[in-house]
């Protein structure tokens, strides 16, 4: 029987575009592949790519304890039904809940902290909820992966993870055959062409673009600036942009909303500028995707997002929560030379090579994995005192019936 891995994320619609590389390598090399999230309209996609797909529902936005003690049973159900060799979490609640479930039954557990979201940018009362969840989930976890320096030093300096147990992935990487390098369309004609990609989130900056692009046009009037945004609006999201905003902005002229699509290639190849000045990242998958097509960049000088950016090289960098000094940016970029904004374009598909190859992820990962799942493993649902090194009894947890059962902006936060 081929080892499983059981892989839980917030969405389907996240595995298809962050995790599908990762599905095919394990795959090939073996793995029966689980993936375990709430269903939405890209399940079918992820059945697709050959793994089984286990429903469950979970409660993105929401800090309600009942719901999230059902999640944590739903896990509980599912690892005891799956009994697979390894746990991989991403985004929040699986991070949080599922290792717990995971630690309760002695899987081993794989983490990955893709960026911190809105709940350490505003430092609310919920924020020390979260480190604490943190904390108490993935202490006992084999290895947590992280996407910046900043982040990792963060949970080691905080003790929310000790530091042995840590190390770093190049975010999610790019694929470099999906996302080939192209040169930028002739201005010849035409207005000068800004692409924000990404969900319609107040924290990935989408406020400060419309408010850019409302400055740029009063700086350059007789100039032909288009500012158009591209991704999904999650209205139930409380740090939603609502549609009715945005259509507001459209009215106005400020910008143009192209919507979603699973395919971002096309919006990218007509675009002079990718912009991302989000507040926090991982690292941004909208910006490697635009360096690897050799578009020249700017983003906030932002956890995450200055991890793609090397300043005047490949792209600029503004202030965060800034649109004055976005604007600024948007018109240096204007009145560079095409010559030197290839340059530029080049400089990043150069650096996406070298620093962030989906190739080198999905290696760090297999080899991760490779050694937890062929390591002696422990009878379901027993665990190891690691203070006195023997087994624990098992822990009896009794809940319902079981539920069973390309890409427009960045990655989800649960």
């Amino acid at each position: 029987m081929n080892p499983k891995v059981l892989m839980s994320i917030n969405t389907a619609w996240n595995v298809c575009n962050f995790r599908a590389g990762l599905i095919r390598s394990l795959r090939d090399h073996g793995y029966e592949v689980v993936v375990a999230a709430p269903a939405d309209d890209y399940v079918g996609r992820v059945m697709q790519m050959g793994c089984r797909f286990v429903k469950v529902p979970m409660d993105n936005n929401g800090t309600n304890p009942a719901h999230d003690l059902r999640l944590l049973l739903n896990y509980l159900q599912v690892f005891r039904a799956e009994r697979p060799q390894v746990y991989l979490g991403y985004t929040v609640k699986p991070n949080v809940y599922g290792s717990i479930a995971a630690h309760v039954l002695g899987i081993p557990v794989i983490n990955n902290i893709a960026g911190l979201g809105t709940t350490f940018i505003n430092r609310t009362a919920v924020t020390h909820m979260v480190r604490a969840l943190y904390r108490f989930s993935l202490r006992r976890s084999r290895r947590v992966f992280f996407q910046n320096a900043d982040d990792q030093d963060c949970f080691v300096r905080e003790k929310i993870v000790p530091s042995t147990i840590t190390d770093r992935v190049a975010g999610s990487g790019v694929d470099l055959e999906y996302y080939r390098p192209t040169p930028a369309p002739s201005l010849q004609g035409r207005a000068f062409r800004f692409l924000l990609v990404s969900r319609m989130l107040r924290d990935k900056g989408i406020e400060e673009y419309a408010g850019a692009a409302r400055i740029v046009r009063d700086r350059l009037p007789g100039d032909k600036v288009d500012f158009q945004l591209l991704g999904s609006i999650d209205e139930k999201n409380p740090n939603a942009v609502p549609l009715a905003r945005i259509q507001g902005w459209q009215s106005a002229g400020f910008v143009q909303y192209l919507g979603r699509t699973d395919d971002v290639r096309p919006a990218v190849r007509n675009a002079d500028c990718v912009v991302l000045p989000s507040y926090r990242e991982g690292v941004p998958h909208s910006l490697l995707e635009a360096a690897a097509m050799a578009r020249p960049i700017i983003a906030s000088d932002a956890v995450g997002c200055r991890d793609v950016v090397d300043d005047h090289v490949n792209g600029l960098l503004c202030r965060v929560r800034n649109a004055e000094d976005l604007a600024e940016k948007m018109v240096e970029m204007i009145s560079t030379s095409s010559e030197h904004r290839s340059a530029m374009g080049l400089a990043g598909r150069r650096k996406v090579e070298v620093q962030f190859d989906e190739k080198s992820v999905i290696q760090k990962y297999l080899e991760m994995i490779d050694e937890v799942a062929h390591a002696p493993q422990l009878p379901l649902g027993r665990k190891i005192d690691r203070r006195s090194c023997r087994y624990q009894p098992r822990i009896r947890v009794h809940a319902g019936a079981p539920n069973r059962c390309r890409r427009s902006g960045d990655q989800p936060s649960a």
